[in-house]
């Protein structure tokens, strides 16, 4: 038995016997959601006719502007108009019955709040965060969830600590570009059904306590420390050795000590003090040695 109601088709069948069960069964067919009943075309035809007689007036109601980087998503009696979003440029409403929400699709970014966070290894610090988004879907950042702006913030906030909650302290110190990738790429994939895109996410600032931070200075400093140390050691163990090498060049060749006596003459002369540097010869010097002094026939300076 068919029958229509307000317009919508219903089918209703009775006697069907089931040979199985012995059974006579009923049959209702579940009418079209999207099917337009009579009271919404009524109202419709209404609000067209309202346009009519408030004619030109009625124009300044029914024709909408929205900018190039805008969209709207349009609502006749609580249904979405098929057509999808509307924009950029005029589109057309019917007053009373037509509804329409605006979208922006330009990059939004927001600043993540400082999250108390606890590490892999136990030390607590306070990182905040900057978060890029845009929405790429204008139906879905509508109908499927009812603040996307606000949701957005809340779930960069969840994220930012279940991240930083799976790092050492290190790795959150050095790793900062890793973190935002990953925090980027979880973001995404959960707003996606939203029709929100998180383009960027950023990592703005790492506060530690302030015990940790003097810790790790001392620590740092220690560790100049002893690099400035080994490299000292490494310059003096060079500096030997070509000493070393001087030396045997000044046995072979005596007057290489008098001209590096002279070159040192010239460097302490233009310093304009009132130093006197004269050279005494070992020679003058057996006799008090009882000839254990080298046998040099030049003289050193004193």
């Amino acid at each position: 038995m068919r029958y229509t109601l307000c317009g919508i088709k219903y089918t209703m069948d009775f006697g069907c016997y089931d040979k199985d069960s012995g059974e006579v069964e009923c049959y209702l067919e579940i009418p079209n959601p999207e099917a337009v009943g009579c009271v919404e075309r009524f109202a419709t035809f209404l609000s067209f006719l309202l346009v009519i007689v408030t004619f030109p007036f009625s124009l300044f109601e029914c024709f909408k502007v929205v900018q190039e980087f805008e969209r709207a998503v349009i609502f006749r009696l609580g249904r979405l108009r098929k057509g999808g979003a509307r924009g950029p440029g005029l589109f057309f409403v019917l007053p009373c019955v037509d509804t329409y929400r605006k979208v922006d699709l330009r990059t939004v970014s927001f600043d993540v709040p400082p999250q108390e966070v606890l590490t892999r290894d136990s030390v607590t610090v306070a990182v905040d965060a900057v978060v890029y988004y845009r929405i790429k879907e204008p139906l879905n950042a509508v109908v499927r969830v009812a603040d996307y702006s606000a949701s957005t913030r809340l779930l960069a906030a969840t994220t930012l600590r279940n991240v930083l909650g799976m790092r050492d302290l290190a790795q959150l110190l050095s790793d900062r570009e890793a973190i935002s990738h990953m925090m980027q790429a979880n973001l995404d994939e959960a707003t996606d059904p939203w029709g929100v895109e998180v383009e960027r996410v950023e990592i703005k600032d790492v506060r530690l306590p302030v015990q940790l931070q003097r810790a790790m200075a001392a620590e740092a400093e220690a560790d100049r420390e002893a690099r400035a140390k080994i490299i000292a050691a490494e310059g003096e163990i060079k500096a030997s050795k070509a000493l070393r090498e001087a030396s045997l060049v000044m046995i072979d060749n005596p007057m290489a000590l008098q001209l590096r006596y002279l070159q040192s003459l010239n460097t302490i002369s233009a310093e304009k003090n009132s130093t006197i540097i004269f050279p005494f010869p070992m020679d003058f010097l057996r006799t008090f040695l009882g000839g254990a002094a080298p046998s040099m026939s030049h003289s050193l300076p004193i």
